[in-house]
């Protein structure tokens, strides 16, 4: 069961960039999840997802310190649904489901600083422990939630 849950259903355990078909993966049921039940199931989707995957990443790794195996990507979904989160709470306030390019916004610089862990998530990373995988992570979706804000922002102010 804690593969099942840190593979994210298997997806973990695809090849080439298992991380990033966790985040692929992750961002398409996001998607769904917020178009069709809404926004606040996609806050209580990312809680859950967040809460499972300190568990169940600290279950699988307690007797291997420093681990963070390619194929748990539990941490990339809880990653990637906070990063969904910033730009599906502006069209929440505006009563409307999250449209292009919003959700691949939030997953290019969701990989982009997962991958190259600036700051706080290279820290968080640096842990080498198993809250450290899904800090890092965390990090990451914050950075890339607030970074889609931004660039939508730039957009909607230099072209409309």
């Amino acid at each position: 069961m804690l593969r099942f849950i840190n593979t994210f259903g298997f997806v973990g355990l695809m090849r080439p960039a298992p991380g990033t078909w966790g985040s692929l993966a992750a961002v398409l049921i996001g998607w769904g999840i917020e178009r069709y039940i809404g926004f606040p199931a996609l806050v209580i989707a990312t809680l859950a997802v967040t809460a499972l995957g300190f568990w169940s990443v600290n279950a699988a790794l307690k007797d291997r310190p420093g681990e963070d195996p390619s194929e748990i990507v539990i941490d990339e979904v809880a990653g990637q649904w906070l990063a969904m989160l910033f730009p599906a709470a502006g069209f929440f306030m505006r009563d409307m489901s999250m449209v292009w390019p919003a959700p691949v916004a939030a997953f290019l610089l969701f990989r982009l600083f997962d991958i190259t862990k600036p700051w706080l998530v290279g820290r968080a990373d640096a842990r080498h422990d198993p809250a450290g995988v899904m800090l890092d992570d965390l990090w990451a979706g914050l950075f890339a939630g607030i970074g889609a804000i931004f660039l939508a922002a730039l957009y909607h102010l230099v072209i409309l």
